[in-house]
């Protein structure tokens, strides 16, 4: 008998000071990166799909990003800009 199926893991990338579109304040923006692994008697193998999105902690509301602004993002958060410098505008991912 093989058991096999699916995971998944949520990975948190950065978090941004950003204004939210939907609600319109400025609020953190919290940059996830979604992973659905294949897995063989419950050990994760190999990833099946990634996504990433961007949630407004002030008002929950989830969008999907693209993968490039993402990892921008997170290099930036690394970097730790002070709070007041030019925020920036996300691009959201085509359904």
């Amino acid at each position: 008998m093989i058991i096999f199926g699916t995971s998944g893991y949520l990975y948190q990338l950065a978090v941004l000071m950003l204004t939210c579109p939907r609600c319109g304040n400025p609020a953190a923006q919290t940059v996830r990166k979604y992973v659905t692994k294949f897995t063989l008697f419950f050990v994760p193998l190999f990833p099946l799909s990634t996504r990433w999105t961007i949630q407004c902690t002030f008002c929950g509301r989830e969008q999907a990003v693209l993968k490039e602004w993402a990892e921008q993002s997170q290099a930036q958060a690394a970097g730790a800009p002070a709070y007041g410098q030019a925020q920036q505008t996300y691009q959201h991912a085509g359904a």
